[in-house]
């Protein structure tokens, strides 16, 4: 059902950060492993612009070890932990400019065993997913994806449902009160009435 999906071709990530963002809503987010596959439409994205965003670990232009593959052409992930939960970002942004869109929560597709399995604590198929520390566990992704391009296999992304305009909403992104005025850039983007999103 998934091997007839051809992965996004990779100009598709040389989008305007923002623009990307939103683009990537619908997508189906794939990872195959020795377990299995499990595979999520992408339902909510946070977009974080680099060197002038406050909330963005590459702030001024920050390059560490952490950030390094920011710096490099979009279209790979960006994984990095966060209170012990890694989260998945798309790279995104010219290369040299480091900028990212998190995948904050999915729609469970394909692997619904393994995302149980794997999410034991959750109380209902909803808690899987909705959220971007519990998609990556539930989904298999772990920080040695870090730097994958995200069109090959075994972890990448393709076509899902088409997502109309008027279905896209916009607010403040969440978790970075301590951010300056950048907690409030209306920054992160989800499909209206979808169940998945994180709040």
């Amino acid at each position: 059902m998934l091997h007839d999906k051809k992965p996004l071709n990779e100009k598709f990530y040389y989008q305007p950060t923002l623009e990307l963002a939103k683009a990537l809503l619908g997508c189906l987010l794939i990872k195959e492993t020795s377990e299995g596959t499990a595979a999520g439409f992408i339902v909510e994205t946070e977009a974080y612009i680099g060197p002038l965003d406050k909330a963005a670990h590459s702030y001024n232009n920050r390059r560490t070890k952490r950030t390094e593959i920011m710096f490099g052409h979009p279209g790979h992930a960006y994984t990095h932990t966060m209170h012990t939960h890694c989260l998945i970002n798309v790279v995104s942004g010219e290369s040299g400019i480091p900028e990212s869109v998190l995948i904050r929560a999915v729609e469970p597709y394909t692997g619904h065993e393994l995302m149980e399995a794997r999410r034991p604590k959750a109380k209902n198929k909803r808690e899987w997913t909705n959220g971007p520390g519990k998609l990556t566990k539930a989904l298999g992704i772990t920080m040695a994806d870090y730097g994958h391009p995200l069109n090959h296999s075994p972890f990448w992304i393709t076509t899902g449902w088409t997502v109309e305009p008027d279905m896209i909403m916009a607010g403040s992104r969440i978790g970075i009160s301590n951010s300056g005025e950048a907690k409030d850039y209306p920054w992160r983007f989800w499909i209206h009435g979808n169940h998945y999103i994180s709040r």
